[in-house]
């Protein structure tokens, strides 16, 4: 389950697992860090601005007929940030925090 680790004006911080997303707007970035095993990987950075939608992603894993769900932040290049989540509800209400910090539309 996604984890709001801090909501202000001017930073947003979810946790879900091992993966951190942070946005920033008194720096006016955004910026997402993960973990492999113990190693933190290279955190990948935007501007804020190169946000342009957030969405929520919903598979099926083939094998086990679980629904596996992700919010998912789409950038102007089209690269997109995956933030893994607990359910689909869980994946909307983190997609909703990250459109209303942003100002962004829905979906």
């Amino acid at each position: 389950m996604a984890q709001m680790m801090e909501h202000t004006p001017q930073r947003l911080v979810l946790r879900s697992g091992s993966t951190t997303l942070t946005l920033d707007k008194s720096e006016g970035r955004a910026t997402l860090q993960r973990k492999m095993l113990l190693w933190a990987l290279k955190p990948i950075e935007h501007p804020l601005t190169e946000v342009t939608r957030t969405s929520v992603d919903v598979a099926v894993d083939r094998a086990s007929g679980v629904e596996v769900c992700n919010t998912v932040l789409v950038m102007l290049t089209g690269e997109g940030w995956s933030l893994p989540a607990a359910d689909k509800k869980d994946a909307e209400t983190s997609a909703r925090a990250v459109r209303e910090f942003l100002g962004l539309g829905e979906g």
